[in-house]
Protein backbone atom coordinates (compact mmCIF):
# COMPACT_ATOMS: atom_id res chain seq x y z
CA UNK A 1 0.00 0.00 0.00
CA UNK A 2 1.23 3.47 -0.83
CA UNK A 3 2.17 5.61 2.09
CA UNK A 4 1.52 9.22 1.11
CA UNK A 5 -0.71 12.06 2.23
CA UNK A 6 -3.56 11.10 -0.09
CA UNK A 7 -4.06 7.53 1.11
CA UNK A 8 -5.43 6.30 4.41
CA UNK A 9 -6.97 3.21 5.94
CA UNK A 10 -10.79 3.24 5.64
CA UNK A 11 -11.74 -0.37 6.40
CA UNK A 12 -10.26 -3.24 8.35
CA UNK A 13 -11.56 -6.82 8.36
CA UNK A 14 -10.79 -6.95 12.06
CA UNK A 15 -12.65 -3.84 13.25
CA UNK A 16 -14.80 -2.73 10.30
CA UNK A 17 -15.13 0.82 9.02
CA UNK A 18 -12.52 3.21 10.37
CA UNK A 19 -13.63 6.79 10.97
CA UNK A 20 -11.16 9.59 11.37
CA UNK A 21 -11.40 11.41 14.69
CA UNK A 22 -13.16 14.70 14.21
CA UNK A 23 -11.15 17.72 15.18
CA UNK A 24 -12.94 20.02 17.58
CA UNK A 25 -13.44 23.35 15.89
CA UNK A 26 -12.55 26.28 18.10
CA UNK A 27 -14.75 29.29 17.58
CA UNK A 28 -12.89 32.59 17.55
CA UNK A 29 -13.36 34.72 20.63
CA UNK A 30 -15.54 37.73 20.06
CA UNK A 31 -15.05 41.30 21.16
CA UNK A 32 -17.67 41.06 23.89
CA UNK A 33 -20.45 42.50 21.75
CA UNK A 34 -23.42 40.34 20.76
CA UNK A 35 -24.63 41.28 17.30
CA UNK A 36 -28.16 40.67 16.01
CA UNK A 37 -28.75 40.86 12.28
CA UNK A 38 -31.60 40.01 9.93
CA UNK A 39 -30.96 37.73 6.99
CA UNK A 40 -33.15 36.51 4.13
CA UNK A 41 -30.61 35.35 1.54
CA UNK A 42 -30.90 31.68 0.63
CA UNK A 43 -34.11 31.29 2.63
CA UNK A 44 -36.72 31.91 -0.08
CA UNK A 45 -37.60 35.33 1.31
CA UNK A 46 -38.17 34.12 4.86
CA UNK A 47 -36.34 36.28 7.36
CA UNK A 48 -34.34 35.06 10.33
CA UNK A 49 -32.54 36.89 13.10
CA UNK A 50 -28.93 35.79 13.53
CA UNK A 51 -27.27 36.23 16.93
CA UNK A 52 -23.47 36.13 16.79
CA UNK A 53 -20.68 36.88 19.23
CA UNK A 54 -22.07 35.01 22.25
CA UNK A 55 -19.06 33.63 24.14
CA UNK A 56 -20.65 30.52 25.66
CA UNK A 57 -19.91 26.82 25.33
CA UNK A 58 -22.18 24.64 23.19
CA UNK A 59 -24.42 23.44 26.03
CA UNK A 60 -25.00 26.95 27.38
CA UNK A 61 -25.58 28.24 23.84
CA UNK A 62 -28.27 25.58 23.26
CA UNK A 63 -29.91 26.49 26.55
CA UNK A 64 -29.89 30.21 25.71
CA UNK A 65 -31.32 29.51 22.24
CA UNK A 66 -34.12 27.39 23.72
CA UNK A 67 -35.02 30.16 26.15
CA UNK A 68 -35.01 32.83 23.42
CA UNK A 69 -37.17 30.68 21.13
CA UNK A 70 -39.67 30.12 23.93
CA UNK A 71 -39.89 33.83 24.81
CA UNK A 72 -40.23 34.83 21.15
CA UNK A 73 -42.78 32.11 20.43
CA UNK A 74 -41.02 30.87 17.32
CA UNK A 75 -38.57 28.28 16.07
CA UNK A 76 -34.88 28.45 15.46
CA UNK A 77 -31.60 26.58 15.56
CA UNK A 78 -27.97 26.78 16.64
CA UNK A 79 -25.47 26.33 13.81
CA UNK A 80 -21.70 26.76 14.22
CA UNK A 81 -22.04 28.97 17.28
CA UNK A 82 -24.67 31.22 15.67
CA UNK A 83 -28.21 31.29 17.05
CA UNK A 84 -30.89 31.54 14.34
CA UNK A 85 -34.36 32.71 15.40
CA UNK A 86 -37.14 32.59 12.82
CA UNK A 87 -38.69 35.92 11.91
CA UNK A 88 -37.58 39.51 12.42
CA UNK A 89 -37.52 39.67 16.22
CA UNK A 90 -34.43 41.87 16.62
CA UNK A 91 -35.97 44.38 19.03
CA UNK A 92 -37.38 41.70 21.34
CA UNK A 93 -34.12 39.73 21.21
CA UNK A 94 -32.16 42.85 22.08
CA UNK A 95 -34.31 43.45 25.16
CA UNK A 96 -34.04 39.82 26.28
CA UNK A 97 -30.26 39.68 25.85
CA UNK A 98 -29.70 43.05 27.56
CA UNK A 99 -31.72 41.73 30.52
CA UNK A 100 -29.12 38.93 30.71
CA UNK A 101 -26.30 41.54 30.89
CA UNK A 102 -25.03 41.10 27.34
CA UNK A 103 -23.78 44.13 25.40
CA UNK A 104 -25.96 44.06 22.27
CA UNK A 105 -25.76 45.82 18.89
CA UNK A 106 -28.21 45.64 16.00
CA UNK A 107 -26.06 44.90 12.97
CA UNK A 108 -26.83 45.24 9.29
CA UNK A 109 -29.69 47.09 7.63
Amino acid sequence: MKNDDNSRLVYSTESGRIDEPKAKIERPKGDGVVRIQRQTSGRKGKGVSLITGVDLDDAALDKLAAELKKKCGCGGAVKDGVIEIQGDKRDLLKQLLEAKNFKVKLAGG
